[in-house]
């Protein structure tokens, strides 16, 4: 197929929604905000280790994007490439579910360590299929529809969320032992992940340009660094996200500081994830369109403030009716960042590698998400979690107010004085 169509793009929609529905229907077991930080507590490990899942989970994606966007560099069967890629995650989420459900872990007394290991793999599996995803969907798009394409596709995975949930509030407040409900769930998530890699093969992409030019690893190169030299919207909207990261400590301490607060039982992690999608699906769906008519700056910024408004609920909290809110509000912000976070990397990148702006977003973002998960374990260890929300909170604070009054959104400024060939203001 030499060019992509509406019909092409509608019925690659199609299909993208059942996907994102399977992906977020096994992800419910398997959420940064909640399963994740409270399952590694129920096993044992420390809670340095507990809050700081979501950060590190951040810079371990980080860790693979741009060696993966190298070597993609040159690939002609995008579908193909894919596919492969995914298989990684799926072999991470079958182990998983094998290890908590067959062997049974309570005979080992360093469980939680076993699971760290397999979340480091999952993490860093994610990493490598992000880049090649982004390239995947850049080319089986039209650009005018993406936002709500996006928002569609993670109000579709929101909607999986919903239903995962409620089987993983089953799950965890059935009579089945510990850690086999959770192993349970694991294996839902292969399941789920399964089917949704499976639907990438009906996609319709766009054929790769004849007259496309082999890249070597010098011109690669030579392209990175004048994105990161020359690009100065780029690197404003760097400076925000850096501020934004702060928030990624606070998805795994969210559930630690709460249940400490208010002593609730585990089995809510499944009520987090209901509340949580739901807010999560409204709120992408919203600011895909929104994206589209006004810029995806808009929706970024409502990512922010969301995430804004959690830290507040979760500081002044008085009941579990406040706690719920705080999921919500996560929620809303990861609805809101998902399509925003998409759309802006390809609307930077105009007609230049995507594959290399997703990876240079993650790559520059790495070392001070790793600053504040060291810094908020830090005093997670001595029991300020008061203090630790605070710092969060400001940093986001700054970062929404270099967002707005800083950085340019780049669908409605023009950037053609930017070019991979020189470097501009």
């Amino acid at each position: 197929m030499a060019e992509l169509t509406l019909k092409d793009h509608n019925h690659n929609l199609k299909y993208n929604l059942v996907h994102e529905f399977c992906w977020g229907f096994g992800i419910a077991f398997h959420t940064l905000y909640a399963v994740v930080p409270l399952f590694l507590r129920e096993l044992g490990a420390p809670e340095s280790i507990a809050v700081s899942t979501a950060g590190l989970f951040s810079i371990l994606i980080a860790l693979p994007t741009l060696i993966i966007a190298t070597l993609g560099r040159n690939i002609r069967n995008i579908k193909k490439a894919v596919i492969l890629v995914h298989i990684i995650i799926l072999m991470v989420a079958f182990a998983m579910g094998f290890t908590f459900t067959i062997l049974d872990p309570e005979q080992i007394q360093t469980a939680w360590k076993v699971y760290f290991s397999y979340f480091i793999l999952y993490s860093l599996s994610i990493g490598i299929i992000i880049p090649i995803w982004a390239e995947f969907l850049n080319q089986s798009t039209l650009k005018s529809e993406r936002g709500k394409f996006f928002g569609l596709g993670f109000a579709f995975n929101s909607v999986g969320g919903f239903a995962g949930g409620f089987i993983l509030r089953f799950l965890l407040s059935s009579n089945m032992p510990f850690p086999r409900n959770f192993g349970i769930g694991f294996f839902i998530l292969f399941i789920s992940l399964t089917i949704g890699t499976f639907l990438f093969l009906f996609f319709r992409v766009k054929s790769p340009k004849k007259e496309h030019r082999h890249k070597t690893i010098k011109d690669f190169l030579t392209e990175t660094k004048s994105i990161v030299v020359g690009h100065k919207n780029f690197q404003k909207y760097i400076l925000s996200r850096i501020l934004f990261a702060a928030h990624l400590p606070g998805l795994g301490l969210y559930a630690i500081y709460c249940q400490d607060k208010f002593n609730f039982d585990v089995s809510q992690a499944g009520i987090f994830t209901i509340l949580n999608v739901i807010a999560s699906g409204f709120t992408s769906y919203v600011v895909g369109i929104l994206g589209d008519k006004m810029g995806h700056k808009s929706g970024m910024m409502v990512a922010y403030l969301a995430h804004f408004i959690a830290i507040f609920l979760a500081i002044f909290s008085q009941n579990m009716l406040w706690v719920y809110a705080v999921f919500m509000a996560i929620g809303a912000g990861q609805g809101a960042f998902m399509p925003s976070a998409m759309n802006l990397v390809f609307d930077f990148a105009e007609e230049r590698d995507t594959k290399t702006y997703m990876a240079l977003v993650d790559t520059m973002l790495a070392p001070f998400v790793l600053i504040f998960i060291v810094g908020i374990g830090y005093m997670v260890r001595f029991g300020n979690y008061t203090l630790s929300l605070y710092i969060i909170g400001a940093s986001l604070f700054l970062g929404m107010a270099i967002l707005h009054f800083v950085v340019r959104d780049p669908k409605q400024s023009s950037e053609h004085a930017f070019n991979v060939d020189g470097f501009s203001s």
